[in-house]
């Protein structure tokens, strides 16, 4: 008879410490939403469910691009100011074009793809540059997406300020909200758009990590860059490509951020590129480069958000979320490092 192979990690094989390693992070995120059920039971609720979900949505898109950077061994701390470029850029373009302070006032009404895709190759091309600085010129990666940070806030903050003096761009086109604030019922329950969006950007992502050349090549880059170069890789190109598809996800999810919230200003994404790779990391990617899964990204980003939503939920105190998130970063890391302490 066959046997079949059990997808349960196995235990008799490990010590307490080893489970306990492994498993702190997830049981510290399940005192913590314990704790806030606890405070206000009312948090577990289908309205709820449904808020979280938008909200992770364009997260889990976001996360999807950093992850492939993060299993390189490298990290990206321009990600939240590359949302916030291509959500004021879509944002000026897709205004109502019956509102009278319009941005462009003599724009006629574009259609929607145009501004988006806009945001796309806007945001592939900032990232491409990026990873031509950290694979060509080996610049360290986080040298290289600081400097980039700095240079799409200066250069959207001028952008900003030149068209509409630095007040918040709003009042979008009723079909551009539609895209992110909409939603379908099925079997009675709602289910937003950002949710059916979020899942093609997983099942895409998946499918390159998993059945394509450029997926194994990146675990194998992220492993051994060493090792990969001696193989035939061609590690420069590889690595631009993940950057570029980073990009990709960066300005929809800026665009569908945008939609979703109604307005942009510059300060628009700013820390999430914490929140993302926090996530990724608290989802097994680790930051050592090499390992990772789709299904770990997205854990990592609902559990997070869970976190997040719940807090604020909870009435705690603002100063209060940042420790917290600060040691849910900590932990995370530091059980990343001893795995890979353990593994050598």
């Amino acid at each position: 008879m066959r046997k079949v192979k059990s997808i349960l990690p196995n235990w008799q094989d490990k010590s307490w410490k080893s489970i306990l390693l492994e498993w702190s992070i997830y049981i510290v995120l399940l005192i913590l939403v314990l704790v806030i059920i606890y405070i206000d039971p009312k948090f577990v609720s289908l309205k709820n469910v449904s808020s979280i979900l938008s909200q992770a949505s364009t997260r889990i898109i976001l996360a999807l691009g950093v992850s492939g950077i993060v299993v390189l061994g490298c990290t990206d701390l321009s990600l939240g100011r590359s949302v916030g470029m291509a959500a004021i850029f879509t944002a000026s373009l897709l205004q109502d074009p019956g509102y009278g302070s319009r941005v462009f006032p003599n724009l006629p009404e574009l259609p929607l793809i145009i501004p988006i895709l806009g945001a796309i190759i806007l945001c592939s091309l900032f990232s491409v540059l990026h990873g031509f600085f950290v694979a060509k010129l080996k610049v360290a990666p986080f040298i290289a997406s600081l400097g980039m940070q700095l240079v799409i806030y200066g250069l959207m903050s001028i952008y900003f300020d030149i068209v509409n003096d630095s007040a918040p761009i709003g009042v979008l086109n009723p079909k551009f909200s539609k895209l992110a604030q909409g939603a379908f019922e099925l079997g009675g329950v709602r289910i937003p758009f950002l949710v059916c969006y979020a899942v093609i950007a997983i099942l895409v992502i998946w499918f390159i990590w998993n059945k394509t050349v450029l997926g194994r090549n990146m675990f194998a880059i992220g492993g051994n860059s060493e090792a990969a170069n001696v193989s035939g890789i061609n590690i420069i190109r590889n690595m631009l490509i993940i950057y570029i598809i980073a990009g990709v996800m960066y300005g929809i999810g800026g665009a569908l951020e945008v939609a979703r919230t109604g307005s942009a200003t510059n300060a628009l994404g700013a820390s999430y590129e914490l929140d993302a790779m926090a996530s990724c990391v608290v989802g097994g990617v680790s930051m050592r480069g090499g390992v990772g899964s789709i299904g770990g990204v997205v854990t990592g980003v609902l559990l997070f958000q869970i976190i997040s939503y719940g807090l604020v939920f909870a009435q705690v105190n603002p100063y209060l979320q940042y420790f917290v998130k600060g040691v849910i970063i900590l932990l995370a890391v530091a059980v990343d490092t001893q795995k890979y302490i353990k593994k050598k």
